[in-house]
């Protein structure tokens, strides 16, 4: 018997101390326990505990700062010099408020309007006046990049803050799991015994070592004291246990699925499928380890949220040639070919591939990271009728609308009024169908700011401000529609002009639930 069985054997026989399971820690309920709530300096490289440590039942995460040290809140990766926003965006509300909007901000949205929370997220600023030293702002900021699925931004910004707080750095290790790259956050916990890691988190970097029978004794103190929960047990024991019969019964799926879990699973050969997960876990399928269908559904699941960079999209539809047919595969096909003809500068073979490459982007909701990558390329070639056309509002989708407005000559009266949208002045067009109407109503001055809002813009709120104008975007899309002109007055009102026009050109053209 290896040591590592005989270990876990051990335990088994002396009975296995009850799991205990903790509330949420977060607002993302996702996240791992990767380190004790209070810290007491467990060491990670043995399995040697403070008799007085308390054993995982705490209820609530709790950082303890000096009085002295900075907040977080004021780490930004944007400074006002990109965004156009003031260093006061958030100084004159109360954070509880910007906490509770920038929770509950959506994270499906128009593309322009989700461009902006994450920049609203990653911008630099002074933090609010009543805020404490614990960063409550800078971790709503945060939570909500993990939950739109941006990992790299949120990732920046963690770094940023440097993540040695218990709070911060749960947030980094998960994202380090579920991008492949936990390495520097298994030293980080080696090297800085204050973030007291679990006995969970404790045995999944030592293991990586190869240092089996260390991390089987760790695990031993952990299920004796109770502090890890069923599903760590059963997932760890098979982690550690390198002689288990492959015909052992899968284990049941947990709820909620951790990041730490999900390592877990795939280390044991049994990996979850990221589609019914949240957002943030497709990246894992980025990783060369998945199957080149599961990186394409996960390139375009992310692009679609502005959760990577639209050249990861554009990489992984050329990565291979599809072997098969039907569903995503035509859709890379489809993207390859037309690739292809672009890259050519060919008219005619773009006119002929540009249909296909663009009911695929429609079908997937990529219409924009789409327009983004290839815009610049089609208003460069002479297409001309209904290819013509489709070029056309393609530009219109990306950050090159007011030149595709000027180049291209209208031959319906819809085209015209996505014109008149593109250059800010709707005076000489008339609304035709009911998101036009929408729309006319903010460009042409026939709806006034809400009152609540010009409230929040006298007292200074701006940030409060634009949170709330997020929130109008979204309901309008789900009932109300005179809520969008509201928010689109608003964004005008601030001067983000450019924001305004980009997200009323794809309320118009994106006609479709998102």
């Amino acid at each position: 018997m290896t040591p590592v069985r005989y270990a876990i054997s051990f335990v088994l026989l002396a009975g296995q101390a009850a799991a205990q399971t903790n509330a949420p820690l977060s607002a993302i309920d996702w996240l791992s326990q990767s380190v004790n709530p209070i810290q007491v300096g467990i060491p990670l490289d043995n399995g040697v505990t403070d008799p007085n440590q308390p054993n995982g039942a705490a209820a609530a995460e709790v950082t303890v700062s000096p009085l002295d040290s900075a907040s977080p809140d004021v780490v930004g990766l944007l400074p006002s010099s990109v965004t156009g926003l003031p260093q006061t965006l958030w100084s004159y509300s109360h954070e509880s408020d910007l906490t509770t909007l920038m929770a509950g901000a959506p994270t499906e949205s128009l593309p322009a309007v989700q461009e902006l929370l994450i920049m609203l997220a990653l911008a630099e600023a002074k933090p609010p006046l009543d805020a404490g030293n614990d960063g409550a702002l800078f971790m709503a900021r945060v939570d909500k990049l993990l939950d739109i699925g941006a990992l790299e931004q949120a990732q920046a910004l963690l770094e940023a803050a440097d993540p040695v707080e218990p709070a911060l750095f749960r947030r980094w290790f998960d994202i380090s799991l579920l991008t492949g790259t936990e390495a520097p956050a298994c030293k980080m916990l080696q090297e800085a015994p204050d973030l007291s890691a679990t006995y969970a988190v404790r045995v999944f970097c030592i293991a990586r070592g190869r240092d089996w029978d260390t991390a089987a004794l760790i695990l031993n103190t952990g299920m004796a004291l109770g502090d890890l929960d069923a599903d760590e047990v059963n997932l760890l024991l098979r982690f550690l246990d390198v002689d288990m019969d492959d015909s052992a019964t899968a284990l049941p799926i947990p709820d909620p699925v951790t990041p730490l879990k999900f390592r877990l699973f795939e280390a044991i050969g049994e990996p979850l499928t990221t589609a019914q997960l949240p957002r943030a876990f497709a990246h894992a399928d980025l990783r060369d380890v998945a199957s080149w269908r599961s990186q394409l559904e996960a390139a375009e699941r992310l692009a679609r949220y502005g959760a990577v960079d639209d050249n990861v999209l554009r990489s992984q539809y050329n990565a291979r040639r599809p072997a098969a047919s039907g569903g995503i595969w035509d859709r890379a096909e489809a993207f390859q070919r037309f690739d292809t003809a672009i890259r050519a500068k060919d008219p005619t073979s773009v006119a002929a591939t540009l249909p296909a490459a663009w009911a695929a982007a429609q079908f997937a909701r990529i219409e924009v990271p789409f327009a983004r990558l290839f815009a610049d390329d089609l208003m460069a070639l002479p297409l001309t009728g209904e290819i013509g056309q489709t070029a056309f509002h393609i530009a219109l989708l990306s950050s090159q609308y007011e030149q595709a407005a000027i180049d291209y000559i209208p031959t319906t009266t819809n085209d015209a009024f996505l014109i008149a949208v593109a250059r800010g002045d709707v005076s000489d067009v008339l609304a035709e169908t009911v998101r036009e109407t929408v729309v006319y109503n903010a460009f042409a001055g026939n709806a006034a700011i809400p009152d609540k809002i010009t409230n929040l813009l006298s007292d200074q709120k701006l940030g409060e401000a634009l949170l709330n104008a997020i929130q109008l975007i979204d309901r309008g899309i789900d009932g109300d529609s005179s809520q969008i002109t509201d928010a689109l007055i608003t964004l005008r009102a601030v001067g983000l002009e450019d924001t305004a026009r980009r997200a009323a050109i794809q309320y118009i053209l994106l006609e479709r639930a998102l």
